[in-house]
């Protein structure tokens, strides 16, 4: 066996893929450029944890389920006020999740809330992070059915494995009792140990319309506003669906 086979033989035992893939390539270019032993080894192993970096990132991008092409590169930030664009370096950054913080997005239909939420979870599994995107009513199904089949404690651990889950248009629950008490569970477990962002069209004073009870409705507010970065898409922006089909029309009339 050559000292080629053996170091990927080694590289395999030691679940090195990377390293088990490129060490010959690698020692070509040592050879050619006369590194040093140390420059060799450093060489190999970085490009080892080039590719456990890719492979996790794909790893977390898939189990994301994060929407295709909403991106912050897709989203055009020129439409966000001032302090909406100042915010955004911190929330990619992600260090709102070793506090646990919540964002909570309001804003109408249309405004690109959504993309928004998705495109910094889309920056966050970039650096590493474990997102979950669902639409609200899709998780608190899932939460449903765990609980008809007495595995809810069970669910909630498995979601409680995302760093950030992202509720999209939290407005637009069924509001039926069992709905709002699993969905009031899911946000209590995860109050102060793993943050949540949410969008919603309805502003706080009209959640009462998805949990029903006052009470309810007060607690799940506390516990989503405690900790939490408040990003309001005003009156000023205007529907990025609106405004796509407005110029579609343009277009076709002077097509």
């Amino acid at each position: 066996m050559s000292q080629l086979e053996v170091l990927r033989t080694h590289c395999k035992t030691l679940r090195m893929p990377t390293a088990y893939q490129v060490v010959e390539e690698v020692i070509t270019s040592a050879k050619e450029q006369d590194w040093p032993l140390e420059m060799f080894a450093t060489e190999l192993l970085e490009r080892e944890i080039e590719g456990r970096r890719l492979r996790r990132i794909e790893r977390l991008t898939k189990a994301s389920k994060l929407p295709a092409g909403k991106t912050l590169a897709s989203f055009d930030t020129k439409r966000l006020p001032l302090r909406i664009r100042r915010q955004l370096p911190d929330l990619s950054g992600g260090d709102f999740l070793e506090r646990a913080d919540n964002i909570l997005i309001f804003g109408l239909p249309g405004v690109g809330k959504t993309h928004f939420a998705a495109a910094v979870g889309a920056e966050l599994v970039q650096r590493g992070r474990s997102v979950l995107f669902s639409p609200t009513f899709k998780i608190v199904g899932r939460l449903l059915r765990a609980k008809r089949d007495l595995e809810l404690e069970s669910e909630l651990r498995r979601l409680d494995r995302f760093e950030l889950l992202i509720l999209d248009d939290i407005g637009y629950v069924q509001q039926t009792r069992d709905e709002m008490e699993v969905l009031f569970t899911l946000l209590s477990e995860r109050y102060e140990r793993r943050s949540v962002a949410i969008t919603s069209n309805l502003v706080f004073s009209e959640w009462d319309k998805i949990f029903k009870d006052p009470m309810t409705t007060a607690s799940a507010i506390d516990r989503v506003v405690h900790h939490s970065i408040i990003i309001e898409f005003g009156k000023e922006m205007k529907s990025v669906r609106a405004e796509q089909a407005a110029k579609r029309n343009a277009e076709a009339r002077h097509g």
